[in-house]
């Protein structure tokens, strides 16, 4: 099993948008893919949309995502990096 400590930092959270990203990259994976939120200990299925949007992560909120499995390492590194890219949705360059 890998775990990846993580903090959403997009203004917006892990919203309807990101989350989607969050399930989309998790099943290119074999890996069970879980995330857990650790102020509330809710757990989701990373492969789940409605599972991973019922954790109402907003900016700020810490998460470790755990994957089991024949290629669980790059599952939980791929994830990690996607949560602090900010999901690909916001730039440094000011605009938004």
């Amino acid at each position: 099993m890998q775990e990846r400590k993580v903090t959403i930092s997009n203004r917006l959270g892990l919203h309807a948008r990101a989350a989607a990203r969050v399930v989309r990259r998790a099943s290119q994976y074999t890996s069970n893919v879980s995330i857990l939120r650790e102020d509330t200990g809710q757990e989701a299925d990373g492969k789940s949309i409605l599972s991973v949007l019922l954790l109402a992560a907003s900016a700020g909120s810490s998460l470790i995502i755990r994957a089991t499995g024949e290629d669980e390492e790059r599952a939980a590194n791929a994830l990690a990096e996607l949560v602090e890219q900010k999901f690909g949705e916001e730039f440094s360059d000011g605009l938004f």
